[in-house]
Formats: C-alpha cells, structure tokens, sequence
C-alpha cells in the first residue's frame, strides 16, 4: 500500500503575486475610506436631524403664542379639557401634525394637553426660563416620553407675558428619518465601493503586466541580482533618464569616467564637460562600438535606447587592447623591416664574398666601413642630440624602419634634449604616434622624408615632426584630434582615430598643447608643447682647492711653474 499522502496545510496570509496583493490592498482602502465616509456623514447628519426637529417645534409654538385667541382665554378662562385653549391648540397640533402643544400659565399649570386628564396639572418640567421672556430649544424627557421641544413665552395684548407655550416633536420621528436615510447611504457608499474596486482592478491589471506577474519576493531578488551583476561587472553602465540626466552609474562607470555620485541627476554636459565622451552618452553620436577618450584611457562606448524615453549606455576600457594593437602594428612593421633587411644583409654578403673572390681586399674593406658606418653614424648623430635613452632608441629604430620603406628619417639640427625627463613613457608615446602617423603619410612618395626636432627651453619640451606628405587641410586640422576620426583604413586590431587623440590629451595633461600647420615643403607640421616636462638641472659642484700638508717642493720644473702663472 502507498503511503498517505500528508495533508496540505491551509496558509493564511497576503497573496505573493504583486497584482494579487495590490488589488486587495486597493480594494480594503476603498472600503475602509467608504465606511469612514459614511460615518462621517451620519455623526453630523443625527445632530442636523435634531436640531432641525427642535427648531420646527420652537416656530410652531411661536406660531400658536401669536395666536390671540390663546392669550386671552389664559387669562379670562379657566383650564377645562373643553376650554377655548384646549380646542385652538389641539387644532393647531394636528394641523402641524406635532406630538403635544401644551400651554401653561405663569404657574406652570397646564391649560392644553394631548391627554386631557393633564389639564390643570403643573408642568413636568421646569418652564422658568420661557417664563422669564426667553426662547428655548431641547431635547428632553416629559410625560409623553423622550421629544425634541420648542418653549416661547405667551403675550397678551398688552405685552406682559402670561404664561408661556411647549411644543414637542416625537424624538421617535427624528429616529426614524435616521433611519430611513441609511439605506441610501450605504447605497451610494456601496456605489463608490464598487466603483473604486473596478478602478483597483484596472490599476492592479497595469501593475500586473508592468511586473510581469512577479511575487514581491522576486522583484526584491532581481533588485539584488541587478546590484550585483551592476557592481560586479567589468564593463561601465550609465542609465539615463527620458530628460537625458543621469539616472544611475556603476563601479567601472565611476571609475572610467573619473566621476563619483554626485554626477546621478546631472545631464553629461554638466558631468563631463564638453567632449566626444559627452556627445556619446548623451546621444548626439550614434553607431555602435564607439572609440572614445575619457583622461588617459581609450573607452568603446554603445548606447541603447529604452521604453521609458531613456538610455543605457555600455562603457568598455579599451587602453590596454590599444596600446597592444599599437604595439602589434609597431612589431609588424619592425618585422618588415627586419625581413627586408634580411634581403638586403643577404645581397652585401653575396656583393662581399664576390670581391674576396676576385681579391678586391681593398674594394671590399671599403665596402664593409661604408655598410657598418652609416648604421654607426644615424645613431651615434641621434644619442649625441637626445640624452634619454628610452627616446633614442625609439628614434633610432623608428629611423631603421623608416630606412627600409623608403623614407628618410632626419633629425633636425637644432635638436637637444638632455636626459632630466619627468615622464619619459609619454614622450615617447607622442613620439612614436607622430613618427608612426607622418611615415604612413609620405610613403610611397618621391623624396620622402621626415624630420623631427626636440628641444627644450627650460623645463619645457618643444616637439616638432615635419613631412613630405600631402599635408591637412585646413578643416580637418582640428577634427584630426578627436577620438575615432582618421582619414585612414582601419588596421587588423579594428579601430583608428586614437593615437592623435591621446597625444593632444597627453599634452594638455602637463598644461600643454597639440597643433597641426604646414611644414616648409608643403607637407603637415604638428607642434607639441609640453611645459614643466623637464626636471630642474643639478647644480654644477664647485671646484675643489688643494691643499698641500707637506713641504714645499724644493725645485718646480720651469714647464710647470709656467703652466702655474
């Protein structure tokens, strides 16, 4: 026998689902604010149904004191159940359809009564201040049970009061128009309930398909999950708003765009400034895999629209993939050349071993000093200019390349440079971009050259590379530097538009600049200032005085006491 199944236990609580739970909610604060309405409205509606139940018995016995009639048989009659008074007040009573009217002497005696056996008697309660000229409305106990009552006092002709009138309106009555009027009211509240449960309905349906039919607890998940996978990414995450403001930032987002919390509610005009970082965050560059440049680091930027009238936009470092693509493009290049001079080193060798051969000795040595020499002599004329060895080498290397593409690469004459740099990494970054950029300029032209000067004034770098090339035209002398614009294809690693830009952003770094103009022989020009690249020189030590602790030589040979004076 299979064994039997457990009983589910019956849970009691708030449904999970966000419809579920924002539906009953709705539907209780409707309720809650209809049965409150209505018993708002009835508190107030009893003490207006009293008063206006005391104010009709307080005109309808001022209207039976106007009656002359009254007066006089008060005071000219005795009270006798068949009296004057008795028949005038009993007509008025069910005329105004009134529970009692009870007229009374300054005795308090009655002389009307609905129950005429009263007649004669004193009043039950205590009639002095309608006595005493006063009106009054109350609701009190009689003989006839609990009423709402209305007492003026009763004038003769003469003015002079002498006696006064009571008129009661059964409290049962206002009870009853109570009453009544609570089916209404729960009818119209039933209405407002019912009405307010539809729109609950159709509210708790949007906030349905809004949250996708999740429990709280999944929505308060997801939160979780989207800070974690937010903060925990490697890819910067900046979320704005349909007003184009920041609406949220990540870790990476802080960090590759060097701004902290204080950027959340600011558009990136007034986060960033002005800049292709800006006008890709904000939208007003479009495409995909955008190259940008935020301080030193080279970012690829995607934004995507929302539903909401917002964006998301994706930030990826790019700077080290850069620099390594950069990298490899140097090292191809340097391996071309490297193959080529390997053709050429085999063609000296075969021209070599031809003049041993026909014993040209002398023919030979003479072309093996020229081969080593000019090697020799392009660098020792670069090491006697530029001091700092990173920037040499560089040079000389760059001049190698330049060599076995055809191009000359010169280094100008007024070129002096010691070795005091701050940061010689980024110098030789500018450089190698320039050198890199004016190369792929002239190549493949006659008389290609480039030539590049560096200098210092002081504790500023002036650098200047000039070339045979085409030149830049005027319009695009300043869109050269900005990021991902480039005349030229794109290399294997994908991308160009970077290297300009980083030079003109390692310049401003140091309080500099970046220009382009025309060189003298027609070609481009590009001028980098870099102040306070170099450190202060050493102070040169001054010179030492001998001094001499033994005895003064006896003879000083005539040479050297010349060379003394």
């Amino acid at each position: 026998m299979s064994p039997t199944p457990p009983a589910r236990r019956l849970r009691l609580g708030l449904p999970r689902r966000v419809f579920s739970q924002v539906l009953l909610m709705q539907v209780a604060i409707a309720a809650g604010v209809a049965v409150l309405a209505t018993g708002l409205f009835l508190a107030p509606l009893s003490k207006q149904l009293d008063q206006e139940a005391m104010r009709r018995a307080l005109a309808i016995a001022q209207t039976t004191a106007q009656d002359p009639q009254i007066a006089e048989g008060v005071r000219d009659t005795a009270p006798t159940p068949d009296g004057p008074v008795q028949q005038e007040a009993e007509r008025i009573r069910r005329a105004t359809r009134a529970e009692y009217i009870v007229v009374m002497d300054r005795r308090g005696v009655r002389w009307s009564h609905t129950t005429p056996a009263q007649i004669g008697e004193h009043v039950s309660t205590d009639p002095h201040d309608a006595l005493v000229g006063k009106q009054v409305m109350e609701i009190d106990d009689g003989t006839l049970g609990r009423s709402a009552r209305g007492k003026v006092p009763l004038y003769d002709a003469r003015h002079r009061i002498v006696g006064a009138v009571s008129v009661g309106i059964a409290y049962d009555s206002v009870r009853a128009r109570l009453i009544s009027a609570i089916p209404g009211l729960f009818a119209y509240a039933g209405g407002a309930l019912a009405v307010g449960a539809l729109a609950a309905w159709l509210i708790s349906r949007r906030v349905q398909r809004q949250t996708r039919d999740l429990a709280f607890s999944d929505i308060s998940a997801l939160l979780a999950e989207r800070e974690a996978m937010l903060h925990g990414i490697r890819e910067g995450v900046v979320a704005l708003d349909r007003g184009g403001r920041v609406r949220l930032l990540n870790d990476e987002a802080r960090r590759l765009l060097g701004i902290g919390d204080e950027a959340v509610g600011l558009t990136p005009d007034e986060a960033l400034g002005e800049g292709r970082t800006t006008d890709v965050l904000a939208g007003r560059v479009t495409g995909t895999d955008l190259l940008t440049v935020r301080g030193q680091r080279v970012l690829v930027a995607n934004r995507m629209p929302t539903g909401d009238g917002g964006a998301v936009a994706t930030l990826r470092d790019r700077t080290e993939l850069e620099q390594l693509g950069r990298e490899l493009d140097s090292t191809r290049g340097l391996i071309d050349a490297l193959r080529a001079q390997d053709h050429e080193h085999a063609n000296r060798m075969h021209t070599l071993l031809g003049l041993l051969e026909l014993e040209m000795y002398d023919d030979a040595v003479e072309f093996v000093g020229e081969v080593v020499g000019d090697h020799r002599v392009t660098a020792e004329q670069i090491t006697e200019k530029i001091h700092d060895p990173l920037l040499a080498a560089l040079l000389v290397g760059k001049a190698t390349v330049a060599a076995e593409r055809g191009v000359a690469l010169w280094v100008s004459e007024r070129t002096r440079l010691p070795d005091r740099l701050i940061d010689p990494r980024g110098l030789v970054t500018v450089v190698g971009n320039l050198v890199d950029n004016a190369l792929d300029a002239v190549a493949g032209t006659l008389h290609a050259r480039v030539e590049v000067e560096l200098r210092s004034e002081g504790r500023t770098v002036v650098l200047r590379v000039r070339d045979t090339g085409p030149g830049i035209p005027a319009d695009q002398r300043e869109l050269v530097f900005m990021d991902g614009w480039s005349t030229k294809e794109p290399p294997a690693h994908g991308k160009r538009g970077i290297g300009l830009s980083l030079v003109r952003r390692l310049a401003e770094r140091q309080g500099g600049g970046a220009s382009v103009g025309v060189a003298d022989g027609g070609g481009a020009e590009f001028t980098v200032i870099l102040p306070e690249a170099l450190t202060e020189p050493e102070p040169e030590p001054a010179p030492a005085l001998a001094v001499s602790a033994g005895p003064a030589p006896e003879h000083v040979p005539a040479a050297a006491e010349e060379e003394a004076r």
